[in-house]
């Protein structure tokens, strides 16, 4: 099974804010650290946003934050919520496709047990989880913003 970007892109918005989950940061900062469009993070942080992951601040300091602690946010839900229905195979729609062995084929139960499978194991993690190696997260996804001068900063 491979993730939707759309998916890729969540995962790393919500990584990169548990990070340090202290500081808001901003779509061009995610974008840079991970060398991605703004463009398409845009539309991700809007949908993080509507399920109450994000909270969106805006004007002068603004930013995205976590919009509940890591431990509650369950990586299989996220996974689900962003890629929408597991269409594994034709089969897998509200018809059975142009399949001739449909009616007596058995992958399709066992293309439905792998993905309760998959999603029993994402199930058991949460962004808490995930960055639990803060740290050394910070030392990758921070570089560039922790040498920029903050506004009102001394040098």
């Amino acid at each position: 099974m491979k993730l939707t970007t759309f998916t890729d892109y969540s995962l790393r918005v919500l990584i990169y804010l548990a990070a340090q989950p202290a500081d808001r940061a901003t779509i061009a900062q995610i974008a840079g650290a991970f060398q991605v469009s703004e463009n398409h993070l845009v539309k991700v942080v809007h949908f993080l946003g509507k399920q109450g992951w994000l909270t969106n601040v805006r004007g002068k300091g603004g930013g995205m934050e976590l919009g509940m602690p890591p431990e509650a946010i369950v990586v299989g839900k996220v996974v689900r919520e962003t890629e929408g229905l597991s269409q594994l195979a034709e089969c897998f729609g509200e018809t059975d496709g142009d399949c001739a062995i449909a009616p007596d084929c058995r992958l399709r139960g066992v293309l439905g047990e792998s993905i309760k499978a998959f999603y029993g194991v994402l199930d058991r993690y949460t962004l808490a989880d995930l960055v639990g190696n803060r740290k050394q997260l910070a030392q990758i996804l921070f570089v560039e913003r922790d040498a920029a001068p903050r506004k009102g900063a001394r040098p």
